[in-house]
C-alpha cells in the first residue's frame, strides 16, 4: 500500500468484527487512510488492541463493546457516533454440518449474528448515512453465496442472505446516494483458521493447512491484508460508479475450480 493513498480523510466508519481477523485487516488499513474508525465487537479487550495499535500509528479510533446480534446494543453504539460515512459488516460465525446435522439452536445462532447483525447495523446507520450523502456500505459475503461447499449448511444460508440483502439495499437507496456492495473470499489465513485446525486436527495441523489452501486453484489462502485492500477500494470514492455488486476474491474457487 502506498503511504499516498488517503481516500477517507475527514470521514467515520464503522467496522463490525474489527477486533480480529478480515475486520481488524479492514480497520487498520481504513485508518491508516485517514479515516476515524470505530471498532463493534464483543471482545473489548482485543478490540482495544486494536484500536492502541491504530493510534501507536498516528490513526484514529474507538471501540466499542457492540453484540450485532442484539438490535439495542447496535442502535446505542450509533448513537453516539456523530457521522457515519463507511459501514463495513465483517462480524460473523462459522457453522459446519450438513442439514442433518444441523439443528434448530444451531440455524438461529447463526442466522442472529451473520444475517440479522447485518440487517441490525444498516438499519440503525441509515440515517447518518443518508445525511452523509454519499455513504458506502460493505458487506462480507462468502463463495459460499455463490456456490456449495460441502458441510457448510447454515453458514451458506446465512451468506446466501448477505447477498440478497446487498442487493435489496442497494436497489433501494440508489436515490439517496448509498451505496452498497459485497465481497466474496473463499478461504482467508486467520486467527480462526489456526484455532481450528489446533481443535479439530492436532495432530496432522500441517497436512490440513495444505489441504485447506489447495482447495483455491491459486494454491493458498488469502490474506486479511488482501480483502482489506479490496474493501478500502470499493468504500472509496475510486469505486463511486459501483454498486449492486458481489466481487469474489477467492483465488479462482468460483470460476476456476
Amino acid at each position: 500500500m502506498t503511504d499516498l493513498l488517503k481516500r477517507f480523510v475527514s470521514k467515520q466508519a464503522i467496522v463490525t468484527g474489527g477486533a480480529s481477523g478480515i475486520g481488524q485487516a479492514i480497520a487498520q488499513r481504513l485508518a491508516s487512510e485517514g479515516a476515524a474508525v470505530h471498532l463493534f465487537d464483543r471482545d473489548a479487550k482485543a478490540a482495544g488492541l486494536v484500536v492502541a495499535e491504530i493510534e501507536s500509528k498516528g490513526g484514529e479510533a474507538q471501540a466499542h463493546l457492540v453484540d450485532v446480534a442484539s438490535q439495542e446494543s447496535v442502535a446505542a453504539a450509533v448513537a453516539s457516533i456523530d457521522q457515519i460515512d463507511v459501514l463495513v459488516n465483517s462480524a460473523g460465525i462459522a457453522a459446519i454440518g450438513n442439514l442433518a446435522e444441523t439443528t434448530s439452536e444451531e440455524m438461529d445462532r447463526v442466522y442472529a449474528v451473520n444475517v440479522k447483525g447485518v440487517y441490525h447495523c444498516m438499519r440503525e446507520a441509515l440515517p447518518k448515512l443518508e445525511a452523509s450523502a454519499g455513504g458506502a456500505i460493505l458487506n462480507l459475503a462468502s463463495i459460499a453465496s455463490h456456490v456449495g461447499i460441502q458441510d457448510r449448511f447454515a453458514y451458506s444460508m446465512s451468506k446466501g442472505a448477505v447477498l440478497s440483502m446487498t442487493l435489496s439495499m442497494a436497489r433501494d437507496y440508489l436515490a439517496a446516494g448509498i451505496r452498497c456492495n459485497c465481497i466474496s473470499p473463499a478461504r482467508v489465513h486467520t486467527p480462526f483458521v489456526e484455532s481450528y485446525l489446533e481443535r479439530n486436527y492436532p495432530d496432522n495441523k500441517k497436512e490440513m493447512f495444505d489441504k485447506l489452501a489447495a482447495y483455491q486453484p491459486m494454491g493458498r489462502m488469502g490474506t486479511p491484508a488482501e480483502i482489506a485492500g479490496l474493501a478500502a477500494f470499493l468504500c472509496s470514492s475510486e469505486a463511486a460508479f459501483i454498486t449492486g455488486a458481489a466481487y469474489a476474491i477467492d483465488g479462482g474457487v468460483i470460476n476456476l475450480r
